[in-house]
């Protein structure tokens, strides 16, 4: 183990972070600090930093192992008992990830090296042949739902399907190029990964007596039941009405957050009867 830092501030998770959280900060960081994305000095050490910590923060054994001994765990003549992986001597093929078969996750990408070749079409350890990229933009809901779209390539009109999931920023390698997805941002829904952020209001009776509201889904408005006393801010979670996974099964979830409207201007009667309640209570 090189670095002495404490592997969960190199990630930026906490201690009892899960491991879907690890591997996403993994992934930002990595890609931020790619010796041959970011060209800062200190670049290729925080990259191999973050390698390190990942590779021991993903793996259970070797996590609570950390979390029990530190560093002094993986040094060698410690008396630890070396977790699985870290004893095996490194056999570089000339196909295939040297790191197959020991048993490491970076991250969803078989070695940290995939991660270039996926998002930037090509590794600085690899001499392989520079693969065109391009750009396309969608709107939010064909980002989310999928859609047909045609783009020229090298002069020639193609059609790609984009599978629904998408996310603004991805990088989807095709046979002989790579396509950049800027997505365009949305007037109501708001995602963050998977799961998509609704601001929803509601007049301040409906907050107090309770009440049915309709809210917007990326499917079709559904009816929503609101409980008597509900306070500004509410969050109420819709199960599986967010973003199709890519690539998979299943969807994210769909957060509804009540945003109780105050009126600005009350009618001398309704200030009467406010004044009343007041009273009462």
């Amino acid at each position: 183990m090189a670095t002495k830092r404490d592997y969960y501030d190199i990630l930026g998770v906490s201690r009892n972070a899960t491991k879907d959280k690890i591997k996403k900060a993994y992934r930002q960081l990595a890609l931020q600090f790619h010796p041959d994305r970011n060209k800062a000095p200190d670049a290729e050490k925080k990259f191999k930093e973050i390698n390190e910590a990942y590779e021991v923060l993903s793996d259970p054994k070797k996590r609570q192992t950390y979390d029990q001994f530190g560093h002094m765990a993986f040094k060698p003549g410690a008396g630890f008992g070396f977790p699985d992986g870290f004893t095996k001597t490194y056999v570089y093929k000339t196909s295939g990830s040297p790191f197959e078969g020991l048993g490491f996750d970076f991250g969803g990408f078989s070695d940290p090296f995939e991660i270039f070749e996926q998002f930037f079409g090509g590794s600085p350890f690899r001499r392989e042949p520079r693969i065109p990229r391009y750009g396309i933009s969608l709107d939010f809901m064909e980002a989310i739902k999928g859609c047909e779209k045609e783009i020229t390539v090298a002069g020639k009109k193609r059609k790609i399907k984009i599978l629904p999931g998408v996310d603004d920023g991805s990088r989807i390698k095709f046979r002989d190029f790579y396509l950049t997805i800027d997505v365009k941002p949305h007037d109501v829904f708001k995602r963050d990964g998977y799961d998509l952020f609704v601001n929803h209001k509601i007049p301040f009776t409906m907050a107090a007596l309770g009440g049915i509201t309709e809210v917007p889904t990326i499917d079709k408005p559904v009816k929503l039941k609101i409980r008597p006393g509900t306070q500004p801010g509410t969050l109420i979670r819709l199960r599986e009405k967010g973003v199709p996974h890519l690539h998979g099964r299943g969807r994210g979830d769909q957060y509804i957050r009540l945003i109780v409207e105050i009126p600005r201007k009350l009618s001398k009667k309704q200030k009467k009867l406010l004044k009343e309640f007041e009273k009462e209570g």
